[in-house]
């Protein structure tokens, strides 16, 4: 099972012509291992998942599988998602085989299942993956919400772990009413608001702010799990990192800060960063 309170959802690298850069990818994925990161989200979040064809999805897990220290040392999740059910399938069995940790299983944007449409086809992308899943909500970008009917009827499943993003407060508490287990986890997707979600049940996070500084960030979400007191100097140096990474498109800032650095991560694939 998945055992880290917090993963980085670390973005895709890629070329000037937007072409996939995997070893720009890996790269930061060493640079962030080096810095004492235990579990990385790749190809899930930062909003990229939709714009890797299946071909370069799997590339990616192909050059992961590479990387031994890597694979052994740390949780790596892959997210797998797609408009068509058929290649989230076929990547999920090309994942099975692998020494991947676990998925983060996004739903289709645009093409609006149902709830139970959308339940079956959870459950047949987990089964032929056969990892640790956690569900991935995000209604804002898909346009689908998975009903908390829906998540309570997933987290039966054994291999399901937890949901990111599940939705309002009213909604998380009726939801953890609802599932009858101890090992369901509610992962915020990335530190803003991130305060109250502890407040109202999120326990774990999918962090973005930590692909530039992860051990402020993971310290930090740490003490507000505990409910310990964050300090002045803390919250200003939290505050700060915050600005950086926030303030306009944050997977822009990021790759720039990452860029400096001297990782080569690359640009976005426009439309993102097309008026830099």
């Amino acid at each position: 099972m998945l055992s880290e309170k917090v993963h980085i959802a670390v973005p895709t690298a890629f070329f000037e012509d937007e072409s996939v850069n995997i070893q720009g990818t890996i790269s930061h994925i060493r640079d962030l291992f080096k810095k004492g990161v235990k579990s990385v989200l790749v190809s899930g979040s930062t909003g990229e998942q939709h714009s890797l064809s299946l071909q370069e999805k799997i590339e990616i897990t192909n050059a992961l599988e590479l990387e031994e220290e890597l694979i052994r040392n740390m949780e790596i999740i892959f997210g797998v998602a797609s408009i068509r059910q058929k290649e989230a399938e076929e990547l999920a069995e090309k994942i099975r085989h692998t020494k991947i940790s676990g998925i983060m299983l996004g739903y289709p944007p645009y093409v609006l299942p149902t709830q139970e449409e959308a339940c079956v086809y959870a459950k047949r992308i987990i089964h032929l993956s056969n990892k640790p899943a956690i569900l991935y909500n995000n209604p804002k970008r898909t346009g689908f919400d998975l009903s908390e009917k829906s998540i309570i009827q997933l987290s039966k499943v054994d291999l399901v772990i937890g949901i990111k993003d599940a939705g309002n407060k009213e909604k998380v508490e009726r939801i953890k009413n609802g599932i009858h287990r101890n090992d369901f986890y509610f992962y915020a997707g990335g530190e803003v608001d991130v305060e109250e979600k502890v407040l109202h049940g999120y326990d774990r996070l999918s962090s973005i702010a930590g692909n530039v500084s992860p051990t402020e960030i993971s310290q930090w979400f740490q003490k507000l799990l505990m409910k310990q007191k964050v300090s002045k100097q803390e919250s200003d140096t939290i505050e700060n990192i915050m600005e950086q990474v926030f303030q306009g498109n944050a997977i822009v800032n990021l790759k720039k800060i990452i860029n400096h650095k001297g990782i080569p991560i690359g640009i976005c694939r426009s439309p993102i960063g097309n008026i830099y």
